[in-house]
């Protein structure tokens, strides 16, 4: 059996705020921590309407309040659009805070729309500074050198794990040169799973931090009594990703009956490409959607999101993928 954890979406529906969306967010960690998940992460998304994980760091030091033993960090933080010194203060921070909990996973895409990105005063050619802006990062977080004119207090010393997130060939290529683990996206950009596999397990170089290759791999997985129900509650993932594929960031919707009914052709064959990994069904179908998954990919660990629409629904979703895939609760 190998790690399963959670990329928490930290979801604003249609009948919840940001308040209840981050409180819902807490509510899931503490539960998952029980049932026997490995990590909670949450990832940096700035002007999306569903989202309220703008501001990361916080959402993290939320979520690890309200749990005692699960890991907790990003899944990822966006580099390109902060200065590394303020990261490592920020999450060596949560490290002292919370020792031994605290990963930090980073992506060099924005995570938003340009226009956005210029009000966080960022340019698109920050993303081509991601390689000596993760070097510059982990010195920031190890000892500090004798007579080092800049120390990230209290972030020196901590050594706050990194992981390089990514859903290309270029994070798979510096995640192995720099020795680090890697999780790739395939939650929403599944094409290149395996080949990213292969170059990031080929080419891995063992650093300081990692002895030896560590993929971790995502995987949209939605679980619920039987298959029928799994499917209908699949559709609020659905129309958000075709929400976004029409330029359109809304609060997730509930689920329908007939997804057919709210894309066009079009706009399915798109959506289900992003989302052709997804495992949606009962408890079987889950099991056997998960072990597939694990032997295809050799993966180390599963990352699982799963965007049920419904805060109960949710929870019982992440307990059923917990028992099928035989996590130790506490």
């Amino acid at each position: 059996m190998i790690p399963i954890s959670i990329l928490e979406l930290v979801r604003i529906t249609a009948e919840t705020d940001a308040r209840a969306a981050l409180n819902n967010a807490r509510d899931l960690a503490a539960n998952a921590e029980r049932w026997g998940y490995n990590r909670v992460w949450v990832a940096e998304h700035h002007n999306f309407a569903g989202i309220a994980s703008a501001a990361t760091s916080i959402v993290i030091g939320h979520i690890a309040a309200g749990t005692s033993t699960i890991r907790v960090g990003a899944g990822g933080i966006m580099l390109p659009n902060h200065a590394p010194y303020v990261i490592a203060e920020q999450f060596g921070t949560l490290e002292r805070l919370f020792p031994g909990r605290i990963d930090l996973g980073l992506g060099r895409a924005p995570g938003t729309d340009q226009l956005t990105l210029q009000a966080l005063r960022r340019t698109p050619d920050n993303s081509q500074h991601f390689p000596q802006d993760v070097l510059e990062l982990q010195a920031f977080l190890a000892e500090p050198a004798p007579n080092q004119g800049i120390v990230a207090v209290p972030a020196d010393g901590t050594k706050v794990p990194l992981w390089i997130l990514g859903s290309s060939h270029f994070g798979a290529m510096l995640a192995a040169e720099f020795g680090l683990p890697y999780s790739f996206a395939s939650h929403f950009a599944p094409q290149l799973l395996n080949e990213a596999l292969q170059i990031y397990r080929s080419r891995f170089k063992p650093s300081a931090q990692l002895d030896r290759p560590y993929a971790m791999v995502g995987v949209n997985v939605i679980a619920a009594s039987t298959d029928d129900e799994a499917r209908r509650l699949a559709t609020s993932q659905q129309m958000s990703f075709t929400d976004i594929m029409r330029g359109r960031r809304q609060l997730t919707q509930p689920p329908i009956d007939d997804i057919d009914d709210y894309w066009t052709p079009l706009e399915k064959v798109q959506v289900m490409g992003m989302l052709e990994r997804s495992i949606v069904g009962s408890p079987d179908t889950v099991r056997a959607g998960m072990e597939a998954l694990v032997a295809e990919t050799q993966a180390d660990e599963l990352i699982v999101v799963s965007d049920v629409y419904d805060h109960g629904a949710r929870l019982k979703s992440h307990e059923i993928i917990a028992d099928a895939f035989g996590l130790s609760a506490l």
